[in-house]
């Protein structure tokens, strides 16, 4: 199987390696932090382009697609030819807040095709603690990519698919917002009916490092042999279950609309912990 992580050290070694060509993509986003270009410019891996997962990694938000809708594939062939991305060379992904938007990035890249691509585990904290250097300010525009995207690599459901779902479907959302007991952003709480909280935060462990196989294997040991499917709020954080459970070699299929979109259409059931 494609390894999903890269360590701080395997990361260095790899840059070191005048053979390597090793692009960088800096994709610090959290919801309600609009400042990653701004933490970006402060400080990054040297070398690493910074990508703006509202512009660059979805489409525009909209009731009927949710918040972050998959984008098209000529607008993200487009984006990761800027980016300087080429045809069998490695990407590594990072951000600051262990993965979490940095799955997209590695999602949507796997989903189109790219194969080498990894999270760096522990993301720039992690870099950080390990001595690696940082860089501040921007970095020269790389030289224009030439990757050919094809889409339907990783598994994607909508819907009306999920609707019926027969397997395992996950809510990677934290659990008060699953119960329904909170519901920040989105039109209801709650959560798909036939769903399973299982919180993205808990893959990982208190320095934010993805927790080891053998722990990830035992967090998802009650999914059975059927499908799995997994949402979140917009389809983001998501991608971080996808890549937990790819570790451990189970695959997912991803609900890109996720509550944002299901909770959006009045005629979509919700439930709640009280039901």
């Amino acid at each position: 199987m494609t390894a999903v992580l890269i360590s701080p050290e395997e990361l260095r070694k790899s840059l070191a390696d005048s053979e390597s060509r090793v692009h960088l993509l800096d994709v610090r986003w959290a919801l309600g932090d609009p400042d990653g270009p701004q933490h970006y410019l402060a400080g990054h891996i040297p070398g690493a382009i910074f990508v703006d997962l509202e512009t660059e990694l979805a489409a525009p938000p909209s009731p009927a697609h949710g918040r972050h809708p998959l984008p098209s594939l000529t607008h993200l062939q487009k984006c990761a030819r800027s980016w300087g991305l080429r045809t069998g060379e490695p990407t590594v992904v990072y951000d600051a807040t262990g993965g979490m938007a940095a799955a997209r990035a590695w999602w949507l890249l796997r989903w189109a095709g790219v194969r080498d691509v990894r999270i760096l585990d522990g993301g720039l904290p992690a870099w950080e603690r390990g001595g690696g250097d940082l860089a501040v300010g921007t970095e020269p525009d790389p030289k224009p990519g030439d990757v050919v995207l094809t889409p339907g690599n990783m598994p994607v459901v909508e819907a009306d698919e999920v609707a019926g779902w027969r397997g395992a479907l996950l809510d990677a959302r934290a659990g008060e917002r699953y119960r329904g007991q909170v519901e920040p952003i989105d039109p209801r709480a709650g959560h798909i009916p036939g769903a399973v909280s299982v919180p993205t935060a808990e893959n990982l462990t208190p320095e934010g490092t993805f927790k080891t196989p053998d722990q990830l294997r035992a967090r998802f040991s009650d999914l059975g042999s059927g499908p799995v499917a997994v949402y979140c709020g917009s389809g983001v954080t998501a991608a971080h279950q996808i890549a937990a459970l790819s570790v451990v070699g189970v695959s997912a299929a991803l609900y890109p609309g996720s509550w944002s979109q299901w909770s959006s259409d009045p005629e979509r059931p919700v439930a709640t912990a009280l039901d």
